[in-house]
């Protein structure tokens, strides 16, 4: 059970909590682009990957908690680094999870979508070398995946001035693909540049009760990496949790 601290309440489950999540079907202020969450997990001293990759950062709870919003969403997106790290695979593969995403209205699975800007990604990722697996891929290359990937893949070529263009990626994954809801893994780099793009709503932050260390000036990486925002991003606290001193908390991008 998690204890509630804000809004005080009684010990929920993470079911609890995802069965009362209700998130808006449109970016804040747009119609044109999906509402798109970030769910990240961190050390308290801001680590946000031990060894290349953060499942062992966060407890049960966190897994849960991961597993839970993806029943929640139309999407879930990642950048590519972070497909190849995790090794990610078919994303609802829980019957019961599956079953809750029907009974949300939702497809069984949804949409997985990977950023690659040079298109850097094979079908050594378990999740393309699925048939069963829908892909869409944002992108700059005009190339396309070997055969060998065997996941049912679309692309969406998004570029500006060479470079890759968020905001329309966002609008095209909503008209072409009637996407509402974006729920984005990371990794820090991709954080930046949706933050950066104004294209962030709110965060899930699980900040976890460890002190990894690290040298600051090496690759370590945080739940952002890139250029410094400026000004900050400011938040704003919606909710908080607790369970086995971790801490579950959910923000509002003011600024987004």
């Amino acid at each position: 059970m998690l204890r509630r601290l804000l809004e005080p309440g009684d010990p929920t489950t993470v079911q609890q909590l995802m069965d009362e999540l209700e998130l808006p079907t449109h970016g804040i202020g747009s119609r044109s682009r999906p509402y798109l969450v970030l769910n990240m997990v961190s050390t308290a001293d801001g680590r946000a990957t031990l060894g290349g990759r953060s499942g062992a950062i966060g407890n049960r709870a966190d897994k849960e908690l991961f597993h839970g919003l993806r029943t929640t969403v139309d999407a879930v997106m990642a950048g590519a680094g972070t497909v190849r790290a995790e090794r990610y695979r078919r994303l609802v593969r829980d019957e019961r999870r599956r079953e809750i995403r029907r009974e949300r209205g939702l497809t069984e699975e949804p949409l997985a979508c990977i950023v690659s800007g040079r298109l850097a990604l094979n079908s050594e990722i378990p999740l393309l070398a699925d048939p069963g697996a829908r892909v869409a891929i944002v992108t700059t290359s005009e190339a396309s995946l070997p055969d060998e990937c065997s996941a049912e893949i679309d692309y969406i070529r998004a570029t500006r001035e060479g470079a890759l263009d968020l905001p329309s990626a966002m609008s095209e994954l909503h008209e072409r693909f009637g996407v509402r809801t974006v729920l984005c893994e990371g990794g820090p780099h991709l954080n930046s540049q949706l933050l950066a793009a104004g294209l962030v709503d709110e965060l899930f932050l699980s900040l976890s009760p460890k002190l990894a260390g690290g040298d600051a000036m090496s690759e370590t990486l945080r739940i952002l990496s890139g250029p410094e925002i400026d000004p900050p991003a400011a938040l704003d606290l919606l909710a908080a949790l607790e369970h086995e001193s971790h801490l579950f908390l959910r923000y509002r991008v003011a600024s987004s």
